[in-house]
């Protein structure tokens, strides 16, 4: 398990980001638009967008950050 105590199962990690591209929209849109009223999502997608939504203001480790520069 990792030092966070999340762990998310190898076989759905990405299901959710694959599901935002494959509509044509970046992860926190496509969030916005299966939690909006009315959205017929699965409720499985529901729960993952509101995890994706929870993760974003997860403190993020730097160095697994693929955008972060050394210090």
């Amino acid at each position: 398990m990792s030092k966070s105590g999340i762990h998310i199962k190898a076989s759905h990690r990405g299901k959710f980001t694959a599901k935002a591209k494959a509509h044509g929209e970046s992860v926190q849109q496509y969030v916005r638009a299966v939690l909006a009223k009315g959205s017929h999502a699965s409720t499985t997608t529901k729960r993952e967008a509101v995890f994706a939504a929870n993760a974003k203001h997860f403190h993020h480790s730097m160095k697994s950050h693929p955008h972060s520069r050394k210090r």
